[in-house]
């Protein structure tokens, strides 16, 4: 059974040894005479999309530090049967490990995911208001009397939900009531795991060529609500299995990508997917400014040389590309937004509207800063030999007046 009361992650103590980092927490699982048999350290994401009436839509959010333990986790009866670990978060999520064991092992047989499509905190402008549930067998093993330990990023695929455990420490059938001194790495770590301190310098690789522009239109009920031309590029620093930490630049190729989207009031969104990589942009809309602008980036993809294969990013606070409604906005040089510290999206010749689009036409231009400072060069260039040129011919007007005058008729 459960501890009592649901959740007993000894909040203080734990930070006094430091087993509490970032939004990481821990969970326990405690028998009927008080001692743990379940420990589990570690933050999680979550990447689903469903369904609104504008299409389908994308969303990220992570294991939010209220979660608790549940009382119908169990320790099992006995060594030999099943135990599990059920955690609760926002409106009727739960997210359950399912552990099993043999004389050598145990492992997380089972991993189930339950969510409330109803929770319009998560979910807003969901269309179905019902509770699915989604599960797979995961690969999360450790030896006997071992906590498995992952400071990598562990990514389980759930149907159409992706979950990324980070810097993960979990273990079951506990013979002390905590947590192993050894540890068994996950596959990701490789033999010696990561440390989970600042990365060294990153180095450099040749830039790839700019990206190809394609354009990108997004529809609803009342017509088209974004119409795009761009070209897009990841710009992503990770470090390697090798332990290299290293910068590289990905083009999004359009004709290996295919995109969609969907429009709501204040919130227009752009999917694009090319095999295991999803990229979506959200433009919002300012009520009391007019204002509109990139608002949004989520980025999932996989890099195969990475010691983190799973590469994951998000940001919902951005003001990037701004227009005014009804306006669009272009940008001829390069502009870079960053996302998070270890991934930028370079956009090329870029002119995007979003909201009050006029079927397929932009409407009035924005011109972006660099755009703008690129002209005044030449207006100041030209500007400058017309001042030269017109000094000259006064200069020439003066001397030759002055030459006339020493001839005068006599």
């Amino acid at each position: 059974m459960a501890a009592p009361g649901g959740s007993r992650r000894w909040p203080l103590l734990l930070l006094l040894f430091g087993l509490v980092h970032g939004v990481s927490a821990v969970f326990v699982v405690k028998d009927g005479n008080g001692t743990a048999c379940i420990m589990a350290d570690f933050s999680a994401a979550f990447l689903t999309s469903y369904d609104t009436q504008n299409g389908s839509k994308s969303v990220t959010f992570e294991l939010p530090a209220s979660a608790e333990v549940l009382n119908s986790s169990s320790c099992g009866k006995g060594d030999a049967s099943d135990s599990s670990l059920v955690i609760a978060f926002g409106r009727g999520h739960t997210l359950t490990l399912n552990f099993t064991r043999n004389a050598t092992r145990y492992s997380v047989q089972l991993m189930r995911f339950v969510y409330n499509l109803s929770d319009t905190g998560i979910f807003p402008d969901s269309s179905s208001k019902e509770t699915k549930t989604v599960e797979s067998v995961t690969d999360i093993k450790a030896d006997i009397n071992k906590k498995y330990r992952c400071v990598s990023g562990k990514r389980i695929s759930l149907h159409n939900v992706t979950i990324t455990l980070r810097d993960a420490t979990i273990q079951a059938y506990l013979s002390n009531g905590s947590f192993s001194r050894e540890e068994t790495h996950c596959e990701q770590d490789g033999p010696s795991p990561p440390t989970p301190t600042a990365p060294p310098r990153p180095s450099p690789t040749p830039a790839p060529e700019s990206p190809s522009v394609s354009k990108y239109n997004v529809s609803g009920t009342n017509g088209t609500c974004l119409l795009a031309s761009m070209g897009l590029q990841l710009n992503i620093t990770y470090r390697t299995r090798g332990n290299t930490t290293v910068t590289r630049e990905f083009n999004i190729d359009p004709n290996k990508t295919t995109f969609g989207g969907s429009c709501a009031a204040q919130l227009v969104t752009l999917e694009l997917r090319s095999g295991n990589l999803l990229l979506v942009l959200q433009f919002a809309m300012n009520a009391s400014s007019s204002r509109v602008f990139l608002q949004g980036v989520q980025l999932n993809m996989t890099l195969p040389d990475a010691r983190e294969p799973t590469f994951w990013a998000t940001n919902s606070s951005l003001r990037a590309l701004q227009a005014a409604a009804g306006n669009s906005y272009k940008c001829n040089a390069e502009e870079r937004v960053q996302v998070t510290e270890a991934f930028f999206l370079n956009i090329f010749r870029v002119w995007v509207q979003a909201f009050h689009v006029d079927g397929d036409r932009f409407g009035p231009v924005e011109e972006c800063q660099r755009d703008a400072r690129s002209m005044l060069v030449p207006v100041a260039v030209g500007g400058a030999l017309a001042a030269l040129v017109l000094v000259v011919l006064i200069a020439y007007l003066i001397g030759r007046k002055r030459s006339h005058a020493g001839y005068q008729t006599i």
